[in-house]
């Protein structure tokens, strides 16, 4: 069959997909009333067009993991935010809505990240400061009030403690009346990189791969719309990788929780349809698209050839972007607009699922309603005025994106079989092995802007002086004084007796090999705190120790 009748067949599969979910437009053309077609193919023979690159829809997915891609839905726009208490965070998600964000992304503060009350001594002056600080059931209760959880999808970046989290999500939305088969969203749930790149572990790697398993299967049966894990190069990437380090480390990472799921007797269309990643999306626009189109041909290859996957959607690499941090610069701010216009759009044109754009002021502080504006109006206009979402994958057949994507393919699945030999991926972070090469990236980028080598504009080169920023969000001091009294009001309230037998409940759980998730949903509904039920774990599972590496 030639690539023409390849392609006729798969416009007949979309006209199959347009029936149930129509296009956008009955009509794409430029200004100038020229059509713009769904998918460009080349009108000769292309080799190895079908084993590289295919169409979108299709094994290897490298041109998308929808056919009609956002002709059809354009990505989901969710603005990671959270700040401050419960009811802050919740006046800044109803803002967002209002202002045309299609998800929610809930960022929690370090306490809640870390397994602490707000009342902890080791919370101490960061209540509330990077992310919202959420102790109880009845935090969560606040942070969603208004917000139906059937008709919004919420992300939550939380790891150690992701499956508490989850179970108090779990918990609003049956007060809401909503029952966990119509919710829908991510937890992070993402261990092995915290190891690695950011440092919010609590439990030994065996234990919290316990942990994250559990999840997946409690998932599986009860609440089947949830990804239940966001698999993250973007922390490996802020934490100075390269692109190619991010990509190899972040599917490591995505084979040892396959291994760890079918060790646990899952079967691997059970939960694979589920898994979904995270990556960053840094300055060089090229390098970005290639990188995205080539981490999706690796998974699909790796589900299918590695573990057996028979279900396309196991085979489906879906993922979450948010432009780069590490880029954003505390001089000159405004720059950073532009920034993140550029990763936006290398985002949109690699093929993402949904997307946060960073926010001028980040590399000074939390961001304020204004510049939050300006981030989400980024990727409005990418969306609607751009034009770049009238077709998918529009940089295909681009001699050097392809030639970048084969790059960046075979460097990637280079250090993959390096960790391979190593006895996988946390075998690896436990040699130091992933931190080693990160540390070397990050170092060789950072001599490369002091030589001038990498110029980045406003720092080493067109720099003025300027007066300091005024405006930028700050978080009151008392918001940690007002958490610790609404902790102790709660608990003050809630009934002990409940509280005690089903944190007994949970201990004796953990010391056994069956799912965690029901005991700590009971210990969830009965108010006992994040810090409490985390301590349970602490007590049986003991805590990480980081390996050193030099």
């Amino acid at each position: 069959m030639s690539l023409f009748d390849k392609k006729e067949e798969w416009n007949k599969k979309c006209e199959r997909v347009l029936a149930k979910t129509p296009e956008r437009k009955e009509k794409f053309s430029t200004a100038s009333e020229i059509g713009i077609e769904r998918c460009y193919a080349p009108d000769f023979e292309f080799p190895g067009y079908e084993d590289k690159l295919g169409f979108p829809g299709e094994y290897p997915f490298t041109r998308g993991v929808q056919p009609t891609m956002y002709r059809g839905r354009l990505w989901t726009m969710r603005q990671y935010a959270g700040f401050g208490t419960a009811r802050e965070s919740n006046e800044r998600y109803k803002y967002l809505l209002s202002a045309g964000q299609t998800g929610l992304s809930v960022a929690f503060d370090l306490p809640t990240q870390m397994g602490y009350d707000s009342d902890a001594p080791m919370s101490l002056g960061e209540v509330g400061k990077v992310g919202v600080a959420i102790d109880s059931l009845a935090d969560m209760e606040t942070l969603f009030d208004g917000i139906p959880l059937d008709r919004v999808s919420t992300s939550m970046t939380i790891n150690a403690t992701a499956a508490t989290l989850l179970c108090m999500y779990i918990a609003v939305a049956e007060k809401q009346g909503i029952p966990p088969a119509s919710i829908s969203g991510t937890i992070q749930n993402d261990i092995l990189k915290e190891y690695m790149a950011r440092g919010t572990y609590i439990y030994p790697p065996r234990e919290s791969m316990r942990l994250i398993t559990d999840i997946f299967a409690y998932c599986k049966d009860n609440v089947p719309r949830w990804n239940t894990i966001s698999i993250s190069g973007y922390h490996i990437r802020e934490a100075g990788s390269s692109a190619v380090q991010e990509v190899a480390f972040t599917l490591a990472d995505g084979i040892a929780y396959v291994e760890a799921a079918l060790e646990a007797g899952l079967k691997v269309d059970e939960f694979a349809p589920r898994l979904a990643f995270f990556f960053n999306s840094h300055n060089n626009l090229f390098e970005e698209v290639a990188k995205f189109r080539a981490a999706r041909r690796i998974w699909a290859k790796i589900m299918k050839e590695r573990f057996g996957a028979e279900d396309p959607r196991s085979q489906m690499l879906r993922f979450h972007t948010q432009t780069a941090g590490c880029t954003l610069t505390a001089q000159q701010p405004d720059n950073n607009i532009m920034r993140v216009t550029i990763q936006a759009l290398a985002a949109v044109l690699g093929g993402t699922q949904s997307l946060h754009t960073n926010s001028r002021d980040e590399a000074l502080a939390l961001p304020t309603e204004e510049s939050v504006r300006i981030a989400l109006r980024t990727q409005q206009i990418i969306a609607y005025e751009s034009g770049v979402a009238d077709t998918v994958d529009p940089l295909a057949g681009s001699f050097m994106i392809e030639s970048l994507t084969d790059q960046i393919e075979t460097k990637a699945l280079d250090y993959i079989e390096r960790i391979d030999r190593l006895g996988g991926a946390v075998e690896a972070i436990s040699r130091g092995f992933q931190q080693k090469e990160i540390q070397d990236s990050a170092y060789a980028y950072q001599k490369g802007i002091e030589k001038e080598e990498l110029v980045i504009v406003g720092v080493n080169r067109f720099t003025v002086t300027e007066p300091p920023p005024a405006g930028l969000l700050k978080v009151r001091e008392d918001v940690e004084i007002s958490q610790k009294k609404s902790v102790a009001r709660m608990k003050a309230e809630r009934d002990a007796s409940k509280v005690n037998a089903s944190l007994a409940s949970l201990r004796e759980a953990a010391k056994g090999s069956g799912n965690l998730m029901p005991h700590i949903l009971e210990a969830v509904k009965a108010y006992a705190t994040l810090g409490e039920i985390a301590d349970v774990f602490r007590e049986i599972f003991g805590t990480h120790r980081e390996t050193v590496v030099l």
